[in-house]
């Protein structure tokens, strides 16, 4: 799996390149399809960075992200 940076993680945020990604348990996923991500911002979290101690505030359990391609892995 391609290892992606803290840094790289930032800049698909939804506004400073096209993707849209997040991360997760230290695995980045692509979310720019989501209509619920296609700003950038799902609710008060933001593209871009690692979602993991978010999880817990959310509706939804994890299993939310295996609607999601996981493109890398966040170094």
């Amino acid at each position: 799996m391609k290892e992606i940076t803290r840094q790289q993680l930032a800049l698909r945020n939804g506004q400073d390149k096209p993707e849209v990604w997040i991360a997760y348990k230290g695995i980045i996923y692509e979310v720019t399809q989501s209509r619920l991500w296609k700003t950038g911002k799902h609710y008060e979290h933001w593209a871009g960075q690692d979602l993991t101690e978010e999880l817990k505030d959310a509706p939804h359990t994890e299993k939310v992200f295996e609607k999601f391609s996981p493109i890398g892995r966040l170094i």
